[in-house]
C-alpha cells in the first residue's frame, strides 16, 4: 500500500470522460511523476487529489483516510500541499511575509490580515521563517518584494511555504513551466534535497522530460483519462506504448 492511493477514479465533464477508472499508488518516500500528452487528464487527477474537484466514481485514500468531500485547507492539514503551475505568492508582500503566512496558519489553522503585525512579532513564528529562508537559500532576498523576484526565486519561495506547513506529501503541477535551463535545474537538485534530506513523498506532474527522468523514481502514463503504462524510469523511455501515445503513431 503506498501513502496515496487512487482506485478506479473516473471524472466527466459533459460528454467528455476526463478520468476512466484511474488506478494510481504513490510509495511513500518516492518520487512520482504523472505524465502523458496535453489533454490526458494529469491536471483532472491532480485536482481530484486537493479536492478542487470531487471524482463521479472511485477513491482517494492519503495515509488511510479519504481526501473526498474535505475542503482544501483541511486536506493540507492532512499533510498534502500542492504548487500550482503559477506560483501562488502575495507579490506586494516582501518574502519574509510570504513566508510568515502559512506557519502562522499551520499554528492557529487560518490567516487572519487584521492579526498580521501580532505575528510578525511573535519570536518564535519569524525564527521559523528566517531557518526556512536560509533552507532555500533567499535569506539575502528576506526584504525584496515577492513580484520583484525571478521566476525560479519565486517557486523556490513557494515551495519553502509549502514546506513551512510540514506536509507529508507534496504535489507539483509543472513546478519548472516558464523557466530558463538554469532555474529548472536548480529547482530540480531542490527537489532531490527535499526528498532524500525531509523524507517527504513528491508527486510531480510535468512536461519536461528532463525534470521528470531527472527526478523520478516512478512514472504512470496518462493517454485520454486512463493509465496506459506505470513503471521504473529506465523501462518508460523506451516503451512502444508511451511512444505512440506521445507521437501519434506506433515507434
Amino acid at each position: 500500500m503506498g501513502i496515496l492511493e487512487v482506485k478506479d477514479v473516473g471524472k466527466r465533464f459533459g460528454g467528455l470522460q476526463a478520468l476512466s477508472d484511474v488506478n494510481l499508488s504513490v510509495k511513500e518516500n518516492t518520487v512520482h511523476a504523472i505524465i502523458g500528452p496535453n489533454g490526458a487528464g494529469k491536471s483532472t487527477l491532480l485536482n481530484c487529489l486537493v479536492g478542487k474537484l470531487i471524482p463521479d466514481s472511485g477513491s482517494v485514500m492519503f495515509d488511510g483516510q479519504s481526501v473526498l468531500g474535505r475542503a482544501p485547507f483541511e486536506i493540507n492539514q492532512m499533510g498534502i500541499s500542492r504548487v500550482f503551475q503559477t506560483p501562488e505568492i502575495f507579490g506586494d508582500l516582501t518574502v519574509m511575509e510570504n513566508m510568515l503566512i502559512p506557519i502562522f496558519a499551520k499554528r492557529d489553522g487560518a490567516f487572519r490580515m487584521h492579526a498580521y503585525e501580532t505575528v510578525a512579532n511573535e519570536k518564535g513564528i519569524v525564527e521559523q521563517a528566517e531557518q526556512m529562508l536560509e533552507e532555500m537559500n533567499m535569506a539575502d532576498k528576506r526584504h525584496m518584494h515577492a513580484a520583484a523576484l525571478s521566476r525560479g526565486d519565486k517557486r523556490r519561495l513557494e515551495i519553502g511555504m509549502c514546506l513551512s506547513q510540514q506536509p507529508r506529501l507534496l504535489l507539483l503541477d509543472e513546478p519548472t513551466a516558464g523557466m530558463a535551463r538554469a532555474d529548472t535545474n536548480n529547482t530540480i537538485d531542490l527537489l532531490k534535497q527535499i526528498n532524500e534530506e525531509r523524507d517527504i513523498t513528491i508527486t510531480i506532474i510535468e512536461h519536461d522530460m528532463h525534470v521528470v527522468f531527472s527526478l523520478a523514481n516512478r512514472i504512470t502514463v496518462l493517454a485520454q483519462g486512463t493509465p496506459l503504462v506505470e513503471d521504473d524510469p529506465q523501462n518508460i523511455r523506451g516503451n512502444p506504448k508511451v511512444r505512440e501515445a506521445y507521437l501519434g503513431e506506433s515507434a
